[in-house]
């Protein structure tokens, strides 16, 4: 028998693993060019929030405009107007405390969910998610109106408990996923040995399932600092949002592009520090829930 030798190139290289070294190649450049479209408006809001409102407003924009921090002095107040200090508290405040409960009824639900699964489970995960085919602004009116009749509007707690009742589905879903690979022989262990169900949670399943759980506090934190429909609506001076606050720059008079840019970035930074800083958690999590 004749053997067939695989065509070697001058590089040394087989010819099937130069293709797959061009493709390889091809594909790291795609993905290059489709991050930087993706970023360009974000560098685009950067530079325009450098600018003057007058250079701003100029089509086409100038990229060889001077640069200057009015607009971020004016979103600070500088030139007399609102503090926006409330209401990034209000917006810190809302999303950290509605991550934290949702956590803390995410975690016992999912396990009853994935390890300890009660009967019916997933007519229990359908409901949860049915819980999300509303659309918001239906529900917009019968919020309003029954916080209304209790005198709870303009209220942080109100936001809180509407960020947590609207996270808390995807965050089952998200960790049922997560804890479903947990081994059940050391929750088995911890239960030998005397340990109960609080215990088992924190000292047990919270550190093995902790990418899972770190990836899901994120999201939720984002989905809560960006929620602006509710917050728009329920909230007036006292508890009033970033996002709700971001609006009222636009105005019908006057320039205001260079400004909302400011106030869009500054608004931005703790999420994209809160990503940053959780980015392997983010994608060990998310990986986690994908593999089975």
């Amino acid at each position: 028998m004749t053997a067939v030798s695989t065509p070697v190139t001058i590089t040394g290289l087989p010819e099937p693993a130069r293709r797959a070294k061009r493709r390889g190649a091809a594909l790291g450049l795609l993905a290059w060019f489709v991050g930087i479209v993706f970023v360009l408006p974000v560098l685009w809001m950067l530079l325009t929030s450098f600018h003057s409102e007058a250079d701003a407003a100029t089509n086409p924009p100038s990229l060889t405009a001077s640069l200057t921090l009015d607009g971020y002095k004016e979103f600070f107040g500088s030139g007399g107007g609102a503090s926006p200090w409330p209401s990034l508290l209000n917006s810190m405040g809302t999303s950290l405390f509605s991550t934290g409960f949702v956590l803390l009824l995410a975690l016992p639900a999912a396990y009853a969910l994935s390890i300890r699964r009660v009967r019916k489970w997933t007519d229990v995960m359908f409901f949860f998610l049915s819980t999300k085919m509303l659309p918001v602004v239906a529900g917009l009116l019968p919020v309003f109106l029954f916080a209304k009749n209790i005198s709870f509007l303009d209220n942080v707690w109100l936001l809180v408990i509407l960020y947590t009742s609207m996270n808390l589905p995807i965050a089952v879903w998200m960790m049922q996923s997560f804890l479903a690979d947990v081994p059940v022989s050391i929750i088995e262990a911890a239960q030998m040995d005397g340990a109960r169900l609080p215990t088992i949670l924190w000292r047990v399943v919270a550190p093995i399932a902790g990418p899972g759980i770190a990836a899901t506090s994120l999201i939720c934190f984002i989905f809560s600092w960006n929620e602006m429909l509710f917050a728009q609506v329920l909230t007036g001076v006292v508890a009033q949002t970033a996002p709700a606050f971001l609006t009222t720059f636009v105005t019908s008079q006057g320039l205001f592009l260079a400004k909302v840019c400011a106030a869009s970035i500054v608004i931005s930074l703790p999420v994209l520090a809160a990503g940053f800083a959780a980015q392997d958690k983010l994608v060990q999590g998310l990986s986690l829930g994908a593999v089975k």
